[in-house]
């Protein structure tokens, strides 16, 4: 774990309710945990987040667990009964903020919604993901990130021009709703200070609209000149030349060398001064022309040499070039552990490293207090410290089911 644990942080003082499940609700919890924010995640009795027992298991706890539920406090409370409700108006009642990423319509259907936890608490900032939003024709679709990321246009452009779309070995629809969430938070915080009436408002956040919004110039390009983008590969429409290449030893490498002078640059270093100073390629619209012919040189030149070499020669020219890393190639990178992008933890006894979270702020710094806990670690210190349940009545609810 981090050695900074005097250090401010910039959420310090926050109070976060998390009723969401699974990963896009909880990674919105994990970012908002890491930079010192209170953030209490209410799972269900007994079994907790499904994400506990995802991929691969250590003690029957997912090793993925330790980091996505770092620093989080976990009570539980069965939102199917009145008492475990009752657990979280409690809760909201004392936060700064609210997330939950169940179907639209549930949480209203608890008496949990904006508007029942407002009521007592009118700062509350409530964040909500869901697959298509809470409003619209599609709100009540089921929406997992692997059909929103299609719906959002995300999976269209990726992928080989006539092969299926594929799909990044990541929920990158999810992570990046978590993202939107975050940010959608801290700006609510923020306006929230600077109203008189200091009131908070609804955070709408929709897995596809996530993914919609890297779309560049995607909606303009279609409405303004009738263009779609299409799947590229490995390249990137309109730039030249960005591409993948092969090694002599098998091994891949990134070049970029689309930015003019870096393109002269680039030709040098592989002895083609004929490319670098033919005026049909001085510009990028120029080589996007000729893309294949430069493609076809680059990676003809590439093919001669071990992707060290590749590397050594274009990062001495000062042209963008890097591998393709696997973990393992991660973990071996000087670069990685100077930036401090693995943070140790005890998980039952074994030391285990984890991903350090981003951005990095130089004066007030996330860190990692503690791995993800187990379920109902934190019952007795939230239920009976914050919200004075006594032990008998502790005792009645877990006799019921409740917690």
């Amino acid at each position: 774990m981090s050695d900074n644990s005097s250090t401010v942080r910039p959420l310090d003082g926050i109070r976060v309710v998390e009723v969401g499940q699974l990963l896009a609700g909880p990674f919105t919890g994990s970012m908002l945990a890491y930079f010192g924010a209170e953030v209490i995640k209410v799972e269900t009795p007994v079994t907790g987040d499904p994400i506990r027992k995802w991929r691969i298991l250590r003690d029957g706890t997912s090793l993925w667990w330790s980091s996505l539920a770092r620093n989080k406090k976990c009570i539980t409370a069965n939102l199917r009964t009145e008492e475990g409700r009752d657990i979280v108006r409690k809760l909201a009642a004392k936060s700064d903020v609210l997330l939950e990423n169940f179907r639209p319509g549930l949480m209203e259907e608890w008496g949990l919604g904006p508007e029942d936890l407002r009521a007592d608490n009118p700062g509350l900032i409530y964040s909500r993901i869901s697959g298509y939003g809470q409003t619209g024709p599609y709100a009540s679709k089921p929406g997992f990130a692997s059909v929103c990321e299609g719906f959002g246009g995300f999976r269209y452009v990726n992928g080989f021009p006539g092969q299926p779309p594929v799909r990044p070995n990541l929920s990158i629809g999810d992570t990046l709703a978590g993202l939107h969430a975050v940010i959608g938070i801290l700006m609510a915080l923020v306006h929230r200070n600077k109203r008189p009436e200091n009131t908070g408002q609804v955070i709408d956040t929709a897995l596809y609209e996530a993914v919609y919004n890297l779309l560049e110039g995607v909606v303009p390009e279609y409405d303004g000149a009738g263009v779609i983008r299409e799947p590229s590969g490995s390249t990137l429409t309109g730039i030249v030349p960005t591409n993948t290449y092969r090694c002599k030893d098998g091994k891949f490498v990134i070049i970029g060398g689309n930015g003019d002078s870096i393109f002269k640059r680039l030709m040098h270093v592989m002895g083609r001064d004929d490319l670098g100073e033919d005026p049909r390629l001085a510009d990028n619209a120029g080589r996007v022309e000729h893309e294949q012919e430069l493609d076809e040189a680059i990676q003809q030149w590439t093919g001669t040499l071990t992707s060290r070499e590749v590397l050594k020669l274009l990062e001495d020219a000062r042209v963008p070039v890097g591998p393709i890393y696997s973990v393992a190639d991660m973990f071996e990178d000087e670069h990685y552990h100077a930036r401090g992008m693995f943070e140790e933890v005890e998980v039952s006894g074994k030391p285990l490293k984890i991903p350090a979270m981003l951005p990095k702020l130089c004066d007030t710094p996330g860190r990692t207090d503690w791995p993800g806990p187990a379920v109902g670690e934190f019952n007795d210190e939230v239920l009976s410290g914050l919200l004075g349940y006594s032990a008998e009545e502790l005792a009645v609810l877990r006799d019921k089911g409740v917690i």
